[in-house]
């Protein structure tokens, strides 16, 4: 049994996430201690034992530690073959990240035997998660090049405190995952931002949209605004979309109580900005993301403007359930180049 330390790294939910992934693909069995034991509420919290149930329902897996709160968690999953695929519907039940619960099954899902679908609810636009525009419009297009046919819809928006968003997901399976190589992005084709309010006045997204017309210059074509009043609790986000030849990257700026429209933007054009400043291919998050699939792939290779801490933690776990090579490299500045296999 793999026997993994929660603390090692960035010491977050990652750790758990990659390992429940990997152990579905493998079946290989593992222990995590000290989960999360790097945040200031250390254990499961409900986000992350809705990716362990998840995980547990998909593999048809024996679990112990289940429970929030836990520091150790035993995942068995039923065996190695691949899996049956099948109709998934899981709720959070918080503003919990509904793109980490997919994150944690969507590797198995897209190496079945059969198609899936998966229905999730909880949180679509969190802080410290990754957003639905980006899962939608920056990470799947890449999965989907690899050979597998996954597409998202995003049917009710979900911010914090009360969640309550609604995500569908469909999942046409590959036989095999495709190496992919991403070491350009090629000449920039389109940008476009997007200020979306719920439940609060346009006001805020016009403040939102003037940040992003001066910070980056974009012309009035490209800005807009979507307001939406369905959504269980008041939110608002800053989406910057930048389509290259060879990918397209979502920048986001995800609001709070408390927190300026103004900040909210800023923080969505600075990553815009670092990205466009460098000549990588993908920015820090979509590297994040990239490293699991490839691993499954066998091999491939991109370049990012930034390795976080993240994605190192997430190289050695990924080690402890696959015999496979990654090697990283700073070649320039603002540019590292990552090799896979």
């Amino acid at each position: 049994m793999i026997v993994i330390d929660g603390s090692q790294g960035e010491g977050g939910g990652q750790i758990l996430r990659t390992s429940l992934a990997l152990a579905l693909v493998t079946g290989k069995r593992f222990r995590i201690e000290r989960i999360r034991a790097n945040r200031e509420k250390p254990g499961l919290l409900r986000q992350h034992l809705t990716a362990v149930l998840a995980a547990s329902e998909v593999g048809g897996a024996g679990v112990e530690g289940a429970m929030l709160g836990s520091s150790e968690l035993t995942f068995v999953p039923r065996s190695s073959g691949r899996l049956a695929g099948g109709d998934y519907h899981f709720s959070i039940g918080t503003a919990g990240s509904t793109s980490l619960v997919l994150q944690t099954i969507l590797p198995a899902l897209a190496l079945a035997e059969n198609p899936s679908t998966v229905t999730l609810e909880g949180g679509t636009h969190n802080q410290h998660a990754p957003p639905f525009d980006f899962i939608a419009r920056a990470f799947l297009p890449v999965i989907n090049r690899m050979g597998a046919g996954v597409t998202a819809e995003l049917e009710r928006y979900g911010f914090y405190p009360a969640g309550g968003g609604c995500v569908r997901v469909s999942v046409e399976p590959a036989k095999k995952l495709a190496r992919l190589e991403l070491n350009e992005r090629g000449a920039v084709r389109e940008c476009r931002a997007r200020a979306v309010v719920a439940n609060l006045e346009r006001g805020i997204a016009e403040r939102e949209i003037a940040v992003v017309r001066e910070k980056l210059g974009w012309s009035d074509e490209r800005l807009h605004i979507e307001q939406v009043r369905e959504a269980r609790s008041p939110g608002n986000y800053v989406s910057l979309e930048i389509e290259s030849e060879h990918v397209c990257e979502v920048f986001t700026g995800i609001g709070a109580r408390g927190v300026m429209a103004e900040t909210v933007a800023e923080a969505a054009c600075d990553g815009a900005r670092v990205y466009l400043a460098s000549e990588a291919a993908v920015g820090e998050h979509l590297a994040d993301q990239l490293l699991l699939p490839m691993a499954l792939a066998g091999g491939g290779s991109f370049t990012t403007n930034n390795l976080s801490l993240h994605a190192t933690t997430n190289i050695e776990v990924i080690k402890r359930f696959l015999d496979i090579e990654i090697s990283v490299a700073h070649v320039a500045n603002h540019q590292w180049q990552v090799n896979v296999g």
